[in-house]
């Protein structure tokens, strides 16, 4: 039986304004935008290539407190392009680096220890992992 991560909610403070973000700044794409009420509103986003969504809103999506989620991880198959892109995106990430070592030999150094950081305006944070095998 396959067991897949189909959507993780991510607690936001504005939905407009992380809807801007990982729609503009990090290209998810927008798979729907729904408003139920006044008071809830579900919004999808999916990162390019990813079986996995995130899911903003109010109302319909887990109480959570903005900013409270800690540790999401993306897979790029180039760190270094990543990062040049999230930079002219504005958005503000840190600097490639690189975290352990590689038990054996990989076809880019960078592979698997490879990392950039990032939060996002309510300061949920994210790494990127390259793993060129990915791309």
């Amino acid at each position: 039986m396959n067991w897949t991560l189909e959507v993780v909610v991510v607690p936001v403070s504005d939905v407009d304004r992380a809807k801007e973000f990982y729609a503009d700044r990090l290209g998810f794409v927008v798979d729907h935008d729904t408003k139920i009420s006044d008071d809830v509103r579900i919004v999808q986003l999916t990162p390019p290539g990813s079986g996995c969504s995130i899911v903003i809103g109010r109302g319909a999506v887990p109480n959570m407190a903005p900013g409270s989620l800690k540790g999401l991880q993306l897979v790029v198959p180039d760190i270094e392009a990543a990062h040049t892109e999230l930079v002219k995106n504005g958005v503000t990430v840190s600097d490639v680096q690189v975290v352990g070592e590689n038990p054996r030999p990989t076809p880019h150094p960078l592979d698997n220890v490879g990392f950039v950081f990032f939060d996002d305006p309510d300061g949920n944070s994210w790494a990127v992992q390259q793993i060129s095998a990915r791309g």
